[in-house]
């Protein structure tokens, strides 16, 4: 008996340990659970039991998921790091914040025939959303219902259909100015084609401009058409930098503009959708936007959710607020009002191999870790594919947004925007190996990686990124990686800029480095300037009084622990120079093309220049096609420059990938 209980101990051994799977739903037509909310309760009841010691591993069949409310996770539908819960989509299943529209059918009322225009009229359809129990509409000033035909976001009836109009001059010169350029603060100025004329019936139109600066829009109601003196009036309140002759504009929310395929307008009081399809509606899925949001985990670690496409919503899609190791994996997050996915405080949540696109707003929004202590969060946005968004919130509506202490952006893809590709701040945080191309389409003086006006923000790694195609609206000039206001402490360390406007860019900042990057064609490659010592003293100012008076920078106790220990350059600089960019050092870089340094003269005494390749030939393996890997023979290996990582660069194939391949746009 002895002999052979060791002998069973010992082939069990040899087998090796065995581990409780976890416990299996399934949520679907064919499975035992009809909707999101039964399984998550019935996941609720099992724990409560003492149940799930191995977690749980929920299975969503393919198919739509109606929702009526966000669905909610809080902490009581926590795993543990043993034993996580997670949500796992099939594909093809998706979670509907929107609503489905049918029955379109002929405009037959004379009088609405009669405002729309004459191309339009046979071809534009109606249907009543009210009929449909569709009876919240929203605002056209963003937030409220959107319309999807066939996976598009189509356009708000508008003029001029693509583009904008300039303003021809303001009518009151009433003493604005701002550095220099004159305007007005109210909202009033010429126009000099006759088709505003056509607007005297609406009851509802919009303007949407960016009014002053080419990095600030606001949208506003048409409060007056003067015809004859050929003036356009907005309703208060009035933009806070104000107007001025060559801003530019576009009308928004008119029947009476409703004149090419893909554009609509809702007659908010009747309820009626006034539509002009691309294509026979018939067979076509038809989405208006409706809830607000769509999924919410609140105070809740150790889930995932996987494989899902989410789309429908006015507002956020998904959010993770607080808690503990969320992840959301190879999401498709699209055709939503707001911005995709929000993690906001917590610890090691991370989003990882979603695509991500027609967003109103944002694509990415991480925020945790706290200032005051300096402790990371360290919550990541890794290998996500972010394009077209931004679409109703223009500008700060980032591909991914990054705040707090000690997160992580790398390998993603963003393009496609008509502002920023990546906005930070916060201290301590790593930006690696994304690929940007073709943001700020509508902006200039703006950056496809931007973050500014603090000194104590510090510790931020931005390496081995490739950012190429980058010249702002009517290539007036943007930014790659922008620095803006005194931004202080930065690293831009082998990344790639190609054809960007203005690639490296420090605006007065200091103790920055732009040291082993590459930069092909771009036309100002390194921008540094001293303007807190000149025009923008105002902000440096503010920053010393307050220094001096509590001992704090913007709050922080800048000159004690952990500041002065993580940042020791803090400690002692109201002593040297704090207006000056002083610290920045500019080392073994490769500038390819013309008029590489754009540096103030101020500014330049400050920077220590060292072993930069600016006027020989580096030999690349082939400019041509972009391979800018070194030949043996390089000058600049001689100076030191070390290898770039360039395949590592952008997307990588994952099982947690949403789609493979993806088509590099």
């Amino acid at each position: 008996m002895l002999r052979q209980s060791f002998l069973f101990l010992a082939a069990a051994l040899m087998a090796g340990p065995t581990f409780a799977a976890p416990a299996q739903y399934h949520v679907g037509p064919d499975g035992d659970y009809p909707t999101f909310e039964t399984v998550r309760d019935a996941i609720r009841a099992e724990k409560s039991n003492g149940g799930l010691p191995e977690g749980a591993e929920v299975h969503i069949q393919a198919g739509d998921y109606v929702l009526e409310k966000a669905f909610t996770l809080d902490a009581q539908d926590s795993g543990t790091a043993t034993a996580p819960i997670r949500y796992v989509a099939e594909k093809g299943a998706r979670l509907l914040g929107g609503r489905l529209v049918t029955g379109f059918g002929p405009v037959t009322d004379e009088a609405t025939l009669g405002r729309l225009d004459e191309s339009a009229r046979a071809h534009v359809v109606q249907v009543n959303l009210k009929a449909l129990g569709i009876t919240e509409f929203g605002s056209p000033a963003g937030g409220g219902v959107e319309l999807f035909f066939d996976g598009q976001r189509m356009t708000l009836s508008r003029w001029p259909n693509e583009g904008f109009v300039d303003i021809v001059d303001v009518t009151d010169y009433d003493g604005h100015v701002i550095h220099g350029r004159k305007g007005s603060k109210t909202g009033s100025f010429v126009y000099d084609d006759p088709r505003p004329e056509r607007w005297q019936e609406e009851s509802d139109a919009w303007l949407h401009g960016y009014w002053f600066w080419d990095w600030s829009e606001q949208r506003h109601p048409i409060a007056t058409i003067d015809a004859e003196a050929k003036v356009l009036a907005v309703k208060e309140p009035y933009h806070g930098y104000g107007y001025r002759k060559g801003g530019y504009y576009y009308a928004y929310n008119l029947l009476s503009e409703l004149d090419a395929p893909g554009e609509w307008y809702l007659d908010r009081e009747s309820g009626t959708l006034y539509f002009w399809p691309p294509s026979d509606p018939a067979g076509v899925e038809v989405m208006v936007t409706l809830l607000p949001h769509l999924v919410k985990l609140e105070q809740t670690s150790f889930v995932t959710l996987q494989g899902f496409t989410l789309e429908g919503t006015r507002g956020g899609v998904a959010s993770v607020r607080e808690g503990e190791g969320v992840r959301l994996n190879g999401l498709t997050v699209r055709n939503s009002g707001g911005g995709a996915i929000s993690v906001s405080g917590g610890k090691n949540h991370g989003v990882e191999g979603c695509d991500i696109y027609g967003m109103g707003s944002s694509g990415i929004s991480i925020s945790g870790g706290d200032r005051t202590t300096l402790t990371p969060a360290g919550h990541f946005a890794v290998n996500n594919h972010v394009h077209h968004y931004a679409e109703i919130k223009r500008v700060y509506a980032a591909g991914i947004h990054v705040q707090g202490v000690g997160n992580r952006v790398a390998n993603n893809y963003i393009h496609d925007a008509p502002h920023m590709a990546i906005g930070f701040g916060g201290n301590d945080h790593l930006i690696e190996l994304n690929e940007i191309h073709d943001v700020c389409l509508e902006s200039n003086d703006a950056g496809a990686m931007y973050t500014g006006r603090d000194w104590t923000q510090r510790g931020h790694m931005i390496r081995h990124n490739y950012l190429y195609d980058i010249n702002g609206y009517q290539d007036k000039g943007s930014v790659g990686i922008y620095l803006d206001d005194m931004f202080s402490s930065a690293d831009m360390v082998g990344n790639v800029f190609r054809n960007v406007y203005r690639a490296a860019f420090i605006g007065g900042g200091r103790d920055c480095s732009v040291v082993n990057n590459i930069f092909v064609d771009c036309k100002k490659a390194l921008h540094i300037d001293a303007r807190a010592m000149g025009w923008a003293h105002d902000h440096s100012d503010e920053w010393i009084a307050e220094a001096k008076e509590k001992g704090t920078l913007k709050g922080i106790a800048y000159n004690k622990p952990p500041y002065s220990e993580r940042y020791p350059e803090l400690v002692n600089i109201l002593e040297n120079e704090p207006a000056a960019p002083v610290g920045n050092l500019v080392a073994r870089n490769i500038f390819v093309g013309e008029g590489w340094k754009d540096v103030e003269g101020k500014a330049d005494p400050y920077i220590e220049y060292k072993d930069n390749l600016s006027d020989t030939d580096p030999l690349f393996v082939d400019k041509d096609k972009h391979d800018y890997r070194l030949k043996p023979e390089s000058p600049a290996r001689d100076l030191g420059f070390e290898a770039i990582p360039l395949e590592k660069m952008g997307l990588f194939e994952s099982p947690l990938r949403a789609s493979w391949p993806v088509t590099q746009e």
